[in-house]
Parts: structure tokens; sequence; C-alpha cells
């Protein structure tokens, strides 16, 4: 891979995903495209991306820029904001909803870890829930859907009493039993666009996701997230994420890192 291509690789996951690609990953990048270049009949990543610029494919970009992602997460990851968010907001919210019933979106859910552990805790806390889980990558989704974990993803954040009540063990795999796979509606999206459907949601999880967008395409992540949130919903982002030079819509809460809602501002705005 020369330079020039990796130039060209970061322009196009720039545009399409809003993430940006350190020049100090040319290498790793190298490595993740040689899967898809065998898959796509290339002998290595050079020639992939030549024929991606001489001929451009769309599912073969997409398939370029999703070995490109960071699939990085885990069961119950942030521990402290998730105890916030399953002992106090998930209640709270729950008694302010007609019926008890609250949507919480995992947005850049990945292979699914985080989606499955807001259901877990709703279920654990007798909350009604509907759980979205999205991302852009198309198999990562695939693993959602699967929900089948290796011994070491299944113990990444999970108790043995966890483990055994929500999952079977299904060979070398832990795969989720179907009361907890009902619970969790699997889509593809691009925080670029506006929230599938128009949704409005109670809770949003999108951790470790905004941190690597360029400042242009995280204000226009923001402002969709925004528009999807309920007036009186919350926003979980990374603990070492800040939101605060990025936009007006979204004020932190005190003592809780990652966690936000909405600010005035945007509120007299929907007003």
């Amino acid at each position: 891979m020369t330079p020039e291509d990796f130039e060209r690789l970061q322009a196009l996951v720039l545009g399409r995903t809003g993430q940006r690609l350190a020049r100090d990953r040319m290498k790793l990048a190298q490595h993740r495209l040689a899967p898809v270049a065998r898959r796509e009949g290339f002998d290595d990543a050079s020639a992939l991306l030549a024929g991606l610029w001489d001929k451009p494919v769309a599912s073969t970009a997409w398939s370029v820029i999703e070995a490109l992602l960071d699939p990085e997460t885990w069961f119950r990851r942030d521990r402290d904001g998730f105890a916030v968010f399953a002992d106090q907001l998930l209640p709270a919210l729950s008694a302010a909803r007609p019926g008890g019933r609250v949507r919480l979106w995992s947005a850049g859910c990945s292979t699914g870890q985080e989606a499955w552990s807001m259901a877990m805790a709703a279920a654990e806390k007798g909350v009604e829930a509907e759980v979205l889980a999205t991302d852009l990558n198309r198999v990562s989704l695939e693993r959602v859907r699967a929900a089948a974990y290796s011994g070491f993803e299944i113990q990444r954040g999970l108790s043995a009493r966890a483990m055994i009540r929500w999952f079977v063990r299904d060979e070398d795999r832990w795969v989720a039993r179907q009361d907890l796979r009902d619970r969790v509606e699997v889509r593809r999206a691009n925080l670029l666009e506006p929230a599938p459907d128009g949704d409005r949601f109670d809770v949003i999880f999108c951790r470790h996701v905004l941190g690597t967008m360029d400042a242009q395409r995280r204000a226009l992540a923001l402002d969709n997230l925004e528009r999807a949130l309920a007036d009186d919903g919350c926003l979980f982002v990374g603990p070492d994420e800040s939101l605060s030079s990025d936009t007006v819509a979204f004020r932190p809460v005190a003592g809780r890192p990652g966690l936000y809602v909405k600010s005035h501002g945007a509120l007299r705005r929907a007003a």
C-alpha cells in the first residue's frame, strides 16, 4: 500500500463514516485489508485498492471501510456509567413513561455486547424495554444477530451468574437465550444520517465512537442524536470523551463522566 493509497483510503473512510484514520495505522490497514482482498479475488491489499480506485463498486468500498472500523467492545463496558444507567436511570425513566416502557438505543453497537447488556439490565430491573442495536459494519451486525460469543468474550464483563442466566453453552461458544434475543432489534444505520424511522429514545449509548470523528461530522452526528433523544432522556458517551467543544445541544451531568442531557437551548428550540 502506497502513501497515496492510504490518503485516498483516509478520505473514503472520513467521507462515509466521519471516522479519522490516523496516519500511523497504515500497516494495520494493510493487514486488515488482506482478507478482504482475498475474498474479492485480488492478490493483496494494494491490488484491491487499485481495483477500487479504477472501478469504484459500492459493496467493495463498504467492505474496505468495515474492515478498518474498530470493533472493540465488551459486556457492561465502563462499569460505573453502566451502573448509573441500570440502577438509577432505568427505574426513573420507566416510572415516568406510560406503561413503564422505555426505548433504548445502542448506536455504534459493534458486535453487540453493549446492546445485550442494556437488555439484560432492563430485564433484571423488571423494566419493559425496546432495545435497538445499530452499526455500520455488516460483519459486526452478523455477529449481533448470531448472538454467539467465545469463552473470552462472554467472560469479559459478565459474571458467572449472568452468563448462565442469559446464555447457553454450545460447544466452544456461548449463545444468547431466546428471551434475551427477543428484546433487541438489529439494524444497519449511519450516525451521519437521521435516526432510523425518526425514532425517539429515552437513553442512547454512543460510546467510544464520536471521539474518532472529525469535528464537522461529529457535530452532524450529535445533531442527529439530539433529535433522536427524548427531551428528558440521557446520552452516554465514553467517560473520557467530552462534548463541551462540539455542541451546544447537550450539557454534562456533574459528577457523572460520559453522561449528558439536553441543554436548555436545545429544549427551547424543540418547543
